[in-house]
């Protein structure tokens, strides 16, 4: 019986898997108002980070805890990458098809132009997939957290293929093979995603225990 005990590594799977579809919920739930889809991603991996580090006691509570000690300046930062994101779509959208219809030197043009977009948005997938962990693990101004998202996600370049990597293979999963997967969806992704960049965080925002003291009433 000592297979399905508690401290048994199945048992610790089971109780992980169990915890990325409670946070997935919680983490869809809240992010129904669509600008609330920052704060609820950044409180999504501080519990996710308390997870790894095993300091999981209470997950909802920490969950909503992080949600609204965070709200304002998640908002902010997501709705400036929402922005962002809307405008380089557009420009993207209008562009290729420019080039499609464009022959000689207009063609190599708004080639030149379409490689711009694209570096451009590496530069903000990266952001995205960084700020939100960061902010869930340090305290720093949007400009900061932007910059800091970008330097540490181009510094730790192969950690950054492999979230992005978790991230596509659930999209790719859920709509093309195993529709169902979605209960696990985004608390999954993000739970991976804490266990590939806890040591990350940790080094630029100190260790579990300093943060421990720092968020002590």
């Amino acid at each position: 019986m000592k297979f399905f005990s508690y401290e048994s590594k199945f048992s610790q799977l089971l109780l992980k898997l169990c915890y990325a579809c409670y946070l997935n919920l919680l983490w869809f739930l809240c992010s129904i108002p669509i600008f609330t889809i920052g704060a609820s991603t950044t409180a999504l991996y501080y519990a996710s980070l308390k997870i790894v580090r095993d300091e999981d006691n209470h997950v909802g509570a920490l969950f909503f805890r992080s949600f609204r000690e965070n709200f304002r300046q998640a908002t902010v930062l997501w709705l400036i990458l929402l922005g962002v994101g809307l405008f380089l779509g557009a420009d993207g959208y209008i562009v290729y098809h420019l080039r499609q219809s464009s022959l000689g030197p207009a063609g190599v043009l708004w080639t030149l132009v379409l490689a711009v977009l694209i570096a451009a948005a590496v530069v903000y997938v990266i952001v995205l997939l960084y700020v939100f962990p960061l902010l869930a693990s340090v305290s720093n101004t949007n400009t900061a957290m932007l910059k800091n998202a970008f330097l540490i996600g181009t510094h730790f370049l192969f950690a950054t293929i492999l979230v992005f990597a978790v991230h596509f293979a659930m999209f790719f999963v859920v709509v093309a093979w195993f529709t169902p997967l979605i209960v696990f969806g985004e608390g999954l992704c993000a739970l991976v995603s804490a266990w590939l960049l806890n040591n990350i965080l940790i080094s630029v925002s100190g260790t579990p225990e300093d943060r421990a003291e720092e968020e002590a009433p």
